[in-house]
């Protein structure tokens, strides 16, 4: 076992120790422990799942062919990561393993900001994102009413648009929903 590995699994034996109230990731080798997120953000996390799981995850409404999870615990490479949304195409997850972490990266990733959390997931968090290949990625933030969209070329992350308010827009990769922004907001 190497001494990176023997780190990291230091590391989530404390991650395992944390609190019920703070979530737990490991990035960059390091241990992070964040307080559970204000309603603000569990509002504008909760009504963006609502929205995709019908019409991406279950083919409601929509073409399907994704599953798409709250929350899911990311295992990629010696990171721990715990996005608030994350989905992946069906056909490269046609079943969901039956462990608490995910070793497959996901096709879409998405962080909800906090201002306990921004820096983290603006910085080191996106960039283990576009290390493992994750191809979308979207930061919203529920305080400015924004959603930020992203693509990955070449390994570094291109920004697609900075959508605001009380908009409707069609994103990357779930173009075809149209995505009435004011709902993430809505109190």
């Amino acid at each position: 076992m190497s001494d990176e590995r023997s780190r990291r699994d230091v590391l989530y034996a404390e991650l395992e120790k944390l609190p019920p109230n703070v979530v737990g990731e490991i990035v960059g080798g390091e241990l992070y422990a964040s307080p559970r997120p204000a309603l603000p953000h569990t509002r504008a996390a909760s009504r963006l799942g609502g929205e995709l799981l019908g019409p991406f995850d279950r083919g409601r409404g929509g073409p399907g062919g994704w599953v798409i999870l709250d929350e899911p615990e990311l295992h990629l490479g010696e990171d721990v990561l715990v996005p608030d949304l994350a989905g992946w195409r069906r056909e490269r997850m046609p079943e969901m393993p039956h462990t608490v972490g995910v070793t497959l990266a996901p096709d879409w990733a998405c962080e909800v900001l906090s201002p306990s959390t921004a820096r983290l997931d603006r910085s080191r968090k996106m960039a283990v994102y576009a290390r493992e290949g994750v191809r979308h990625f979207w930061l919203v933030d529920p305080l400015l009413q924004t959603l930020e969209v992203y693509r990955l070329e070449s390994g570094r992350w291109s920004l697609l648009g900075t959508h605001a308010g009380v908009v409707t827009v069609h994103a990357e990769p779930f173009e075809a929903l149209a995505l009435e922004l004011g709902a993430l907001w809505e109190r």
